[in-house]
């Protein structure tokens, strides 16, 4: 014998309004992050720290970056200075406005940034900046505008 309860019996229901809510929510959130991200583009180096520094947009650019041993690396790949004029003279080509960011780890010879920065000279670079960690920023890399 079945009983039936005075309690009328309702199926449950997936309310789809508060979900599309909260997706938004989440597409919103995992945009405006995605925006706030620097893509960087040298490998990790130590970098000097200079007074003068300032920020600038890094959008476009070329990382050209020489550690302690005095490895130049084009983006993240070790490269030699023959192969790393090769690939920027192809570059000049493609874009002969590029801008070039020089990464310098702060215990690296001397000689080694200007055999880069006469290797970018003589492929027809002009837009040159040196990278910097700027005093103000506490740790937030900068560019330094200085013609070589």
């Amino acid at each position: 014998m079945r009983v039936s309860s005075p309690i009328p019996h309702h199926k449950a229901r997936i309310e789809i309004i508060p979900l599309i809510d909260i997706m938004f929510f989440l597409l919103a959130s995992f945009m405006m992050v995605s925006l706030s991200q620097v893509h960087m583009k040298g490998i990790k180096v130590t970098l000097p720290t200079g007074a003068s520094g300032e920020t600038q947009s890094k959008r476009d650019y070329i990382s050209v970056s020489v550690d302690v041993s005095g490895t130049p690396y084009f983006d993240k790949t070790p490269v030699d200075y023959e192969k790393l004029t090769a690939i920027l003279g192809k570059v000049h080509q493609e874009n002969p406005d590029a801008k070039v960011f020089v990464r310098g780890d702060r215990d690296t010879v001397h000689g080694n940034i200007i055999r880069v920065l006469d290797i970018l000279r003589s492929q027809g670079f002009y837009k040159i900046a040196f990278e910097i960690k700027s005093q103000a920023g506490a740790g937030v890399p900068s560019a330094g505008t200085g013609q070589p």
